[in-house]
């Protein structure tokens, strides 16, 4: 049957949806814990019973395992596993990534897939790493785009195929795939190959590959961002459009010694006490932790339960319309990180044409949301405000005799009409004592508001400490204070 996904609610690009796939509907943003059938610290049904709706594990292993593939052949993925959630199956395209090279064919990968019971199935699309050249980048999308054709035609529009997204770190390339994956009929695209981005936290290059390929991808699509796995940057991820995650991250650093938080990692032996209330943080003390013999599995629960969290947290956020403020939190956990919230920034005029007119709540919280889509579209909606002869724009909020129309101004929206006081933005937003930044985009507000009316005079009247601010932004405004 085929994959479709709905859309329920909105924030900034984030999206709370409901995905089906065959017989099994689950909520998204959805983690999707990768399963290793030779290495399980935590079992499926164990995953299910903490939240997850989904797994994903390796088709390529499963085929090329003399202990599990007639198994799995002969009774199915989910009775194997002991797991009647969504389960996903890659085609083996990472150990293509990591071997260079792997026995199986395309449609091999995709019977065998379809052969056990697969809720959703990957053609074997090839992983361009990011130093990989134009050349190369481009000759390896067109054996993937070529692999997704033939997916399609063997299997059938309605067959439960994943289309995925490559095209190294070349933007137009990403957007090519994401454009032709859709024409194609794909309604579950994951973007591919980016696992290197996130080990070497290059986010900035990462938030550029992902928006790029979400200009491609039909918004009605479901955007699986594969193998990210850290709980730090869900948030960011799904402010872009990302609907669905995996990785095997929470089994990976628990192998290591580290404990996931949503705020960043910590080596075991660096933690004097645990810093959650899951059940295994609530029933252990770090020192029985770091003795036990069940280290790793110990570590692997609780960064599964903070993984599994961190998702609730972010579709709690997106009810709330209190999405900004999660992604800013969590973005400066690490510096990385913050420079992929400012790169993702830059996007803000794309974001603002998804994002939601009205939320609950803005809160200031320094320069970066002066570019929120808030404020956007805030100032967009500015050149209708209606106007008219002489108008004051009462930046110290006094009203003065002998004017048309007044208008009084809260930054870093701009001007607002004394009768917009309690609609969102203006009365729904947390604004601490005005810096240089905000008030400076205030004034872009005003100097919309200002080209949109030529027939108007305008008179800005601002407190003393901004006079200098003002009339530097504002050159040919006549300014008072």
């Amino acid at each position: 049957m085929a994959i479709t996904f709905e859309v329920l609610e909105k924030d900034i690009a984030g999206r709370i949806g409901r995905l089906k796939a065959g017989e099994r509907t689950v909520r998204t943003p959805l983690l999707l814990p990768v399963i290793n059938p030779h290495l399980q610290p935590v079992s499926p049904a164990e995953m299910k019973a903490m939240g997850a709706e989904g797994i994903i594990t390796n088709a390529y292993i499963f085929s090329r395992s003399g202990e599990y593939r007639d198994e799995a052949l002969a009774r199915g993925l989910h009775d194997l596993l002991g797991f009647d959630g969504l389960i996903m199956t890659d085609s083996g395209s990472f150990q293509l990534s990591v071997y260079g090279d792997i026995a199986i064919t395309n449609l091999e990968t995709l019977e065998f897939q379809k052969a056990i019971g697969s809720d959703i199935h990957v053609p074997l699309d090839i992983p361009t790493p990011p130093d990989a050249d134009r050349q190369r980048a481009s000759a390896e999308l067109d054996v993937t785009m070529a692999r997704l054709r033939e997916a399609k035609e063997v299997f059938g529009p309605d067959a439960p195929l994943a289309g995925p997204v490559q095209g190294g770190i070349f933007e137009d390339l990403r957007v090519k795939a994401g454009r032709e994956a859709g024409d194609l009929g794909f309604s579950f695209c994951p973007i591919g190959a980016v696992v290197p981005l996130m080990e070497s936290y290059r986010y900035p290059d990462l938030v550029r590959v992902v928006m790029a390929a979400q200009r491609g991808i039909p918004r009605s699509s479901c955007i699986h961002l594969f193998g990210a796995g850290h709980p730090a940057m869900f948030s960011l991820a799904v402010a872009m459009g990302c609907d669905v995650f995996d990785s095997a991250a929470y089994a990976l650093y628990a192998k290591d010694r580290r404990y996931l938080t949503a705020q960043g990692s910590y080596r075991l032996d660096e933690l004097a006490e645990f810093p959650c209330a899951c059940k295994v943080c609530r029933s252990h003390t770090v020192q029985e932790v770091r003795e036990s013999d069940d280290t790793v599995r110990l570590l692997s629960l609780h960064n599964l339960a903070v993984s599994l969290a961190e998702i609730s947290h972010v579709r709690q956020a997106i009810t709330e319309g209190t999405l900004w403020e999660l992604v800013d939190d969590r973005c400066r956990s690490h510096p990385q990180l913050l420079r992929g919230f400012r790169e993702l920034l830059h996007f803000r005029q794309s974001l603002a044409r998804e994002d939601r007119v009205t939320k609950h709540r803005f809160f200031y919280r320094g320069e970066e949301s002066c570019a929120r889509t808030e404020v956007v579209l805030y100032q967009d909606r500015l050149s209708r405000l209606p106007v008219s002869g002489n108008v004051l724009i009462a930046m110290d909020g006094i009203t003065r005799e002998g004017y048309d129309t007044v208008l009084f101004f809260k930054p870093p929206f701009g001007p607002y009409h004394p009768a917009l006081r309690e609609t969102f933005p203006i009365g729904q937003s947390e604004i601490p004592d005005w810096d240089k930044a905000m008030v400076r985009q205030g004034c872009r507000g005003i100097a919309r508001i200002i080209s949109s009316n030529p027939g108007c005079h305008f008179v800005v009247y601002t407190p003393p400490e901004w006079y200098d601010l003002v009339c530097h932004e504002l050159p040919k405004t006549e300014v008072q204070c």
